[in-house]
């Protein structure tokens, strides 16, 4: 059998100088040596694997075949924005962490895969591509895009937001999506760095959803712009997707000091600001030499690179557990650590340290170890008495999570939200305790991947979609 084909990544002492891509992506040669190890398997466990459903196998089987315009086009009748998904989904947790092979040797490349048809699709096919419905079923997929005369408005163009915009144009609904910054992708475009996803590819696979019928309207603020009931005066149908916006910060002394960032900022300023193109954008980013990143999950890794990216001589990763509890994707800890980020495990940060002058000059913190588990399963961890010690940093950057954004469940009231501020819907539809109005991704989950909140997108489309063909039929009975 034969093995798993690697891809080619970038060196690091060339890459951390620079906001290109890291990972290279499959050659054609690759692709097909790659997809000739699946199995076909009758039961398809990484379809039941998909938080959207990719028909897998069909794809893939394309791909062994040759016919790479075949398989990007079976991947998009499910998802609407696969090379994004092919680039930062946790496959090995998903689909390739049920693929058979995988009890054998290493299962099979889907990530890459599907980021193989997707490029290929895009460089080979733009000019010959058309529209790809997404399927309303498996069994019975929408085969035209005839206008049924109702309308949605999307609140954010996140991935949970784009996924309802691309299935209802596809079934023939006006689509309006409505958000926040000054371009479109939310945290496709503000939160996740050049060099692990090309905004090129943010654009284009935006650029797909706009040749779907679907309008944009940045700069939009719902809860201060416009009103939720203004939206629901207007269109027939609403979807929230407004995300995890809200940073996490410690609770410790001196965060409010100079040089302490939250990892939102941070990216923001670097990614959908072009911080890291100063003077060419008047955006800039303050970097020290020596920058800390408090947290261990991808956002923390983006940060910690490209604190690197931008000329720190030293990075270094503050974590309270070890590092197989890290949750961050084992490729972006490899990454990060082939490229010079320092980890500092079972580390709790206690406190910030002024230099007299408002800036950060150290961090206090104490060792800790595995202590019994707790509520999630992991181990607690334990501070270790008489461990203090001090890290020199002039730049933290806290990384410890985000919550949801609370700017339009603050000036709509009547939104049914949990105690921590999440959206409560129901988990088959998405629908909130207002009528026609529905949510999915971070907003109601918390935070969590692209490709979940894809999924939770392609249920309330679903679920948005039989309301408003109940109502055409309805009227069109009276």
């Amino acid at each position: 059998m034969l093995e798993r084909t690697p891809m080619t990544k970038r060196d690091p002492a060339e890459r951390r100088t620079d906001f290109n891509e890291v990972a290279l992506g499959y050659q054609a040669a690759e692709a097909q040596a790659e997809a000739s190890r699946c199995l076909n398997c009758r039961n398809a466990p990484c379809v039941k694997g998909c938080p959207v459903g990719i028909n897998i196998p069909q794809f893939v089987t394309k791909i062994a075949a040759g016919d790479f315009a075949a398989a990007a086009t079976i991947i998009k009748k499910q998802n609407s924005l696969p090379a994004i998904c092919g680039r930062v989904c946790p496959q090995e947790e998903q689909c390739e962490g049920v693929c058979t092979l995988a009890r054998l040797q290493k299962p099979i490349a889907i990530g890459a895969l599907e980021r193989f048809a997707a490029d290929y699709d895009r460089k080979e096919c733009a000019a010959c591509a058309t529209p790809v419905p997404a399927a309303a079923t498996d069994a019975a997929p929408v085969t035209s895009c005839s206008r049924t005369g109702k309308s949605v408005a999307v609140i954010g163009s996140g991935p949970a937001g784009l996924t309802v915009a691309a299935d209802l144009a596809c079934r023939g609904h006006e689509v309006v999506v409505y958000e926040a910054l000054h371009a479109p992708g939310g945290v496709l475009s503000y939160g996740i760095p050049q060099f692990r996803l090309p905004k090129e590819i943010v654009h284009a696979e935006v650029d797909y959803v706009k040749s779907l019928g679907v309008e944009f309207r940045t700069n939009a603020i719902i809860g201060q712009t416009y009103t939720l009931e203004e939206l629901r005066d207007r269109y027939d149908a609403i979807f929230i997707g407004t995300g995890a916006g809200l940073p996490y910060f410690l609770g410790i002394p001196g965060e409010n000091l100079n040089g302490v960032y939250s990892a939102n900022e941070f990216l923001t300023r670097v990614n959908l600001m072009k911080a890291y193109l100063f003077p060419e954008y008047a955006t800039p980013v303050c970097v020290g030499k020596k920058v800390t990143v408090v947290g261990a999950g991808n956002t923390a890794m983006d940060s910690a690179r490209t604190a690197l990216r931008l000329g720190a001589d030293e990075v270094t990763l503050v974590y309270r557990r070890t590092r197989a509890e890290m949750p961050a994707r084992a490729e972006e800890i490899e990454n990060a650590v082939e490229e010079g980020v320092i980890l500092k495990l079972q580390t709790n940060p206690t406190a910030l340290i002024n230099d007299g002058k408002g800036w950060v000059r150290s961090m206090t913190c104490i060792r800790t170890e595995q202590g019994a588990p707790d509520a999630s399963g992991r181990c607690r961890p334990v501070d270790i008495p008489n461990s203090e010690h001090t890290i020199e940093t002039d730049t933290v950057i806290v990384a410890t999570g985000q919550g949801p954004n609370p700017l339009l469940t603050r000036n709509c009231s009547a939104l049914e939200v949990s105690r921590k501020g999440c959206l409560i819907v129901d988990p088959q539809t998405g629908q909130t305790n207002l009528p026609g109005v529905f949510a999915g991704g971070d907003i109601v989950s918390g935070g969590a991947t692209v490709i979940a909140a894809m999924g939770a997108g392609r249920r309330a489309a679903m679920a948005i979609h039989e309301m408003l063909t109940a109502r055409t039929l309805t009227a069109s009975h009276d």
